[in-house]
């Protein structure tokens, strides 16, 4: 007798073997009709799946994580399907689910247009009204690879050679003629993937993922469970086209990029005004919180990233020079031994424990060209590091500390939705068994304490220690992992660091590696999308812009200028010979907070006409009511 138990516990006998089909049957009308997949003892299958002996099972629909993302599975291959109809001779190679949808890698001699994204799709509406049946067989690996080269497929017999002897093949057949490679599972038919699905873009991409290699074309496509999930995802997608900092950067004059130093940023005036206000703000709430700001050099010895263990684990990704006495220097790809030769200047004790080193270090990736994207993934940034170090039972506090900390920071910023994201040992690690259980212990109490909603990412942390990532959500419902939090329990020994305990021996401290925007240059790209540029007041590099309506005014301007600078506001002048309307429309398009205009109206009666950024609505005040109104503005939230 076979027993399947349901997600509610509920337990239904068999006489003998059962697939899905039959077992949504048996449970009722309504799951028949919505099943997509199921879950068997831990395992994703198809509704085809034969279930053979006693099971927990999990009927997955439309509702639930896996289903939307095996819909858009099916959606890649459905587009695949459409694309090798329409143009004959295009090669597969592969078609994976990410975030929000799916793309294809294609091999094609004639780039795709956006005139074929339209054809696609429309064929791809064709596919899914025929409602194609899917077929899934397991194939013997030799047969595999002399199908797939017969039939022109050479990417498809490369991935099978590639997969290991011992693993099964699968191949899915949608309709008579079209299949592939893939591990499954997939919706029985096509009628199941429905319409809300749009092919957002093409783009290039290496096979493999390899500069080496052929360049490949990929289409992107997006794919959601109704119509008005779709239709927002869209809305999102224009929404955050509008608000993109590299249009935005250029509309305001903060910074630009250049081919002869790609991934650095080229800070103009305006943008190197933000950056340094958001450094000023940190190094207010640090030296609140008990920091201490050091610097380490930039060029660090060969010899102490290969005692760290950078070099084997990050030395592809580091910029070198050799010296004519030839020594191999490194530019830091990150803070972090710098910051414990600082540490290791003299002796250090217990009482000195919690001991937090802030440095805002300016380091150096090498990341792949095509990888590289405005201020958002650049070679060279600067992290708002900081290492504590402390004993193994001051983890759980300072980790409160840090997280309090953070979330103030986010707020002040206009970030109050934040999740965490817990990661526990990975397979491949070092240290001690007893002490990743004290770490781990103590770090996710630190995550319970802090009352957010956090999620558990099994295996994923550092292979010297748990971490925290923060992911802050912005305006428009986007989620940007900014902040982390890791326990070292690797470096500190590998450098020397140690220190003398309460019994007068040397001990090896703790180090948690804290960074709260993680890269101050990817921060400021978060931060001008979430408020499209409207910056808050504080923070806004261009606070004030004065007008005269007239060349009669401009020495009432002026003073006024003077008056603002004096009391530390951002503030210009404009005083070309230009029409009024004219210079609020350019200042407005740089996302200016304040423009004053001042004609002889407001010289006579001591006041200034306020015109807010995002207002067609005008204000008349007296000079110092403004000024009072500004400065008060113009504080930092440090609370």
């Amino acid at each position: 007798m076979l027993q399947i138990e349901l997600l509610d516990g509920k337990k239904i006998p068999f006489s003998k073997s059962i697939n899905g089909f039959e077992l949504v049957k048996k449970i009722s009308k309504s799951l028949e009709k919505a099943a997509l997949i199921m879950e068997v003892n831990g395992e994703l299958k198809d509704l085809s799946h034969e279930i053979t002996k006693n099971s927990k099972v999990k009927i997955i629909t439309q509702n639930d994580k896996e289903g939307i993302e095996v819909i858009r599975h099916d959606a890649a291959h459905i587009m695949a399907m459409a694309v090798q109809e329409l143009f004959p001779g295009t090669q597969v190679t592969i078609g994976p689910v990410i975030e929000n949808g799916f793309y294809y890698d294609f091999a094609r001699n004639e780039p795709f247009t956006s005139g074929d994204l339209v054809k696609i799709e429309k064929r791809m509406s064709e596919i899914i009204d025929r409602d194609v049946k899917t077929k899934r067989e397991v194939w013997d690996r030799e047969k595999a690879i002399k199908h797939f080269k017969k039939i022109g497929e050479k990417y498809k017999a490369e991935i099978i050679e590639s997969i290991p002897r011992n693993e099964q093949l699968s191949i899915y057949h949608h309709g008579d003629t079209w299949h592939d490679l893939c591990r499954g599972p997939h919706l029985s038919s096509s009628g199941k993937i429905g319409k809300a699905f749009k092919l957002t873009k093409v783009s290039g991409a290496y096979w493999r993922g390899d500069s080496n290699n052929e360049m490949l074309q990929r289409i992107y496509g997006t794919c959601w469970s109704s119509k008005k999930e779709l239709d927002e995802y869209l809305n999102r997608l224009e929404e955050a086209e509008k608000r993109d900092h590299r249009k935005l950067g250029k509309e305001m004059d903060l910074f630009h990029f250049r081919e002869e130093s790609p991934g650095a940023v080229f800070w103009h005036e305006k943008g190197w005004l933000l950056f340094q206000k958001l450094v000023d703000y940190m190094r207010m709430k640090q030296r609140l919180a008990g920091y201490k700001e050091i610097n380490t050099p930039e060029l660090l010895d060969k010899s102490l990233w290969e005692k760290s263990g950078h070099w084997d684990k990050f030395g592809e990704h580091m910029y070198t020079s050799e010296t004519p006495d030839e020594k191999v220097f490194a530019i830091k790809p990150m803070n972090c031994p710098g910051c414990v030769q600082v540490f290791n200047q003299g002796l250090k004790s217990y009482r000195d424990l919690p001991l937090k080193l802030s440095e805002f270090g300016k380091v150096h990736r090498y990341e792949p060209s095509g990888a590289l994207h405005g201020l958002l993934r650049v070679r060279a940034f600067t992290q708002d590091d900081a290492h504590i170090f402390c004993t193994e039972d001051q983890i759980t506090q300072e980790s409160l500390t840090v997280t309090k900390l953070i979330l103030e920071i986010y707020k002040n910023l206009g970030f109050e939705n934040v999740i965490l994201k817990y990661s526990d040992r990975p397979d491949k690690r070092v240290g001690d068994d007893k002490v990743w259980d004290k770490s781990e212990a103590a770090l996710l109490a630190a995550v319970k304490k802090s009352n957010l909603e956090y999620s558990v990412n099994k295996g994923e942390g550092a292979f010297y220690g748990p971490k925290i990532e923060f992911v802050l959500r912005d305006a428009i419902g986007r989620d940007w992992q900014c902040g982390t939090l890791q326990v070292d329990l690797n470096l500190p020994g590998r450098l020397g660091a140690s220190f003398v305990d309460k019994d007068g021996t040397k001990k090896v401290p703790v180090m948690l590696h804290r960074a709260l925007f993680g890269s101050l240059e990817r921060f400021i790209g978060i931060l001008i999308e979430n408020y499209a540029g409207k910056l808050p007041f504080w923070l806004s590099p261009a606070q004030v812009v004065v007008c005269p309506i007239s060349e009669e005014n401009n020495e009432y301007v002026k003073k006024l200028f003077e008056d603002l600078f004096k009391e530390g506001i951002k503030c210009e002048v404009d005083l070309r010979n230009q029409k009024i309307n004219y210079k609020i429309r350019e200042h407005s398009l740089a996302k200016v907070p304040y423009i004053l205009v001042c004609g002889k109206k407001e010289e006579d009666n001591k006041t200034v006409t306020i015109r807010k950024l995002g207002s067609d609505k005008q204000e008349t005040i007296k000079r110092e009511v403004l000024i009072k109104n500004m400065l008060h503005a113009n504080k930092m939230p440090l609370n």
